[in-house]
């Protein structure tokens, strides 16, 4: 009975040493990828403290109150978006809406503002009230 017992402990024994081995492997892949991060972090704290110093510079030597203007963004979006500002109570055809913007109204075109129209109507910005219809939502 004494050599049964020491069998099942001697296989429990070897039986958790391998669990703690695997356990140990495990955790050494999240360790060497929080060292990679880390590494990371320092190189681009180390680029932000370098930038400091020639923007605090360049800063000083701008006369004061001479901010450049920033440059106007303008993406296909936002078109869009203006064009049915400007005209909240009509409902564009794609086709239109390219004519009312001055674009072109080939079928390609058409086919990229079809999908591009996707993305304001997912956002609840315009509504589909018809088969080819975009409205901006009142």
């Amino acid at each position: 009975m004494t050599s049964w017992r020491r069998v099942n402990v001697i296989e429990l024994l070897a039986d958790l040493q391998a669990r703690q081995a695997e356990a140990a492997t495990r955790a050494g892949e999240p360790r060497d990828q929080i060292e990679h991060l880390n590494a990371g972090l320092s190189e681009t704290d180390a680029r932000l403290a370098e930038l400091v110093t020639p923007r605090k510079v360049i800063a000083k030597l701008a006369p004061i109150g001479t901010e450049p203007e920033p440059p106007e963004l303008t993406t296909a979006y936002q078109v869009i978006v203006n064009a049915f500002n400007t005209h909240p109570d009509q409902a564009f055809r794609v086709c239109d809406l390219r004519e009312l913007l001055g674009m072109r109204t080939d079928a390609p075109a058409v086919n990229v503002t079809r999908s591009r129209l996707g993305r304001p109507i997912r956002q609840g910005f315009l509504t589909h009230p018809g088969r080819g219809l975009y409205r901006k939502r009142t």
